[in-house]
């Protein structure tokens, strides 16, 4: 395998316009991006892949808005992402038997800003008007096609911190309700009471609770984190999740799921070679652990809640990759 750390001072470059479908073609350290009206086709100097332009843009702008998230973004089988904390691994074919056995595996190795810099021009580029690869399929127009006009607002849903918890006075204007984010179509059906609060005397205005499931019904974005708390190292993110999941995970440390709503079908393959280990059905209620030798993707036929949690803590991807910890959180044996 070909594995090439690239300067920092290297920029994404526009390679020039096609004529007949009017998008950019872009160069980023030895990878070559073009599209057509279907598809985006990466070029490197021992390959080639392609890929669905819808998939390629819906992963492309969550690996953004994610910051690369923990280890492995696969847009598919072929080509993904690695995070290393500062910097990011952006490979092709380096987890595929077939690629790697005949020598077509390429890895190129960049500055974190570089890239998420490259993807956001290459996103630009390639989005039209009226087109969210945040939402669900049915709720946003299709990339399909030739250039029209670019979207100008954000491809990245903000992420604001509350100053305080969520309905408190001076909580900053956070809230989902607070902003205009109606309850969405697929969750029309859920009730959303209010808790009820008492306060012993003196203490008014101090304690307060929410009704998560009525935050989270408003989110306007599928597979990401629509609300996210953080104590320390511990990561807790609740999401809104509907068709599937536009990227492969690939886990550096392990990640805990808690089904919240409806059900997830998760597809889950090793790591390193992407060979099938299992097939899990999450159902309202259940709970899994996902190792840090695994990829996985998941499949909601309705749109669902999904509560995720994350150990944060610096480090941990390489006490994992030295095998210093064991992939997974329980041991039954």
């Amino acid at each position: 395998m070909d594995a090439i750390t690239t300067p920092d001072s290297t920029k994404v470059i526009s390679t020039g316009t096609d004529p007949d479908t009017g998008y950019d073609s872009f160069r980023l350290g030895n990878f070559e991006f073009t599209r057509d009206e279907y598809f985006a086709h990466i070029k490197w100097p021992k390959g080639s892949h392609i890929i669905e332009v819808d998939r390629f843009l819906r992963a492309m702008v969550r690996d953004i808005g994610w910051g690369f998230f923990y280890g492995w973004i696969f847009f598919d089988d072929i080509f993904g992402t690695t995070n290393h904390y500062g910097t990011v691994d952006m490979f092709a074919g380096s987890y595929d038997r077939g690629y790697k056995d005949q020598g077509l595996d390429y890895l190129e190795t960049f500055d974190a800003q570089v890239i998420s810099e490259a993807f956001e021009t290459i996103s630009r580029n390639w989005i039209n008007e009226g087109y969210d690869p945040l939402s669900a399929p049915l709720e946003t127009g299709t990339p399909i096609g030739p250039k029209t006009v670019e979207r100008t607002d954000e491809l990245v849903r903000g992420f604001r911190p509350a100053e305080r918890m969520l309905g408190l006075e001076g909580d900053a204007p956070v809230r989902s309700d607070a902003t205009g984010h109606p309850i969405n179509r697929a969750f029309a059906d859920m009730e959303f009471d209010t808790p009820d609060i008492e306060c012993e005397p003196g203490f008014e205005g101090q304690l307060h609770a929410i009704n998560l499931f009525d935050h989270i019904a408003r989110a306007d974005v599928t597979w990401n984190p629509s609300f996210t708390a953080i104590t320390g190292a511990s990561i807790c993110c609740v999401t809104s999740e509907e068709h599937m999941l536009p990227v492969i995970h690939g886990n550096d440390r392990n990640e805990w799921f808690i089904q919240l709503t409806d059900e997830i079908h998760w597809n889950i393959a090793d790591k390193a070679t992407g060979a099938p280990r299992g097939r899990i059905v999450m159902k309202a209620g259940d709970v899994c652990a996902m190792p840090a030798d695994i990829r996985h993707q998941g499949f909601s036929p309705k749109r669902s809640m999904l509560m995720v949690m994350e150990n944060g803590t610096p480090g941990l991807e390489k006490r994992y990759e030295s095998g210093e910890l064991k992939p997974y959180p329980v041991d039954f044996g």
